[in-house]
Parts: C-alpha cells; structure tokens; sequence
C-alpha cells in the first residue's frame, strides 16, 4: 500500500501550493483530473514520464482521504 505522505506534498513556492506529485510540478489534480477522464495509467505514464505508478496511487488515495473528511451531500 501507497502511503500518500511520502509522496505528496503542498510548498507555497511551487503551483501557488496546491497538491503536487514530489519532485514535480504534476498537481494531483492533474492526475485524478486525467483518470476521471478515463485515461489509463499506462497513458497517463506515458504522457507525464516524470509520474510513476506509486504516484498515480497516492493520488488516487490522497483523494480518498480527502472523500473520508468531507461530506457532500448528493442529490436524492
């Protein structure tokens, strides 16, 4: 299992701080955005070479933490 803290990380001077990969610029957005879209990973590697497949997992489980503290509520 991905540990998503080792991997993620949020610095002022980089992307305005928003969420990125560690040792790039890839906002997590950038991946989850490129996954929902139904993009495979194995593109997603191929379009961003600097990504491995244990980023793309603790994207995807950054987001989950993410669902875990928030609540939205969904239409009936």
């Amino acid at each position: 299992m991905v540990e998503w803290r080792e991997r993620i990380v949020a610095d002022p001077q980089i992307c305005h701080g928003r969420p990125c990969i560690k040792g790039t610029r890839i906002m997590v957005t950038v991946v989850l955005d490129n996954l929902a879209t139904g993009m495979s990973i194995e593109r997603l590697l191929a379009a961003y070479p600097s990504l491995s497949a244990s980023d793309i997992q603790a994207a995807i489980a950054y987001a989950a933490s993410l669902a875990d503290e928030r609540v939205v509520p969904l239409p009936a």
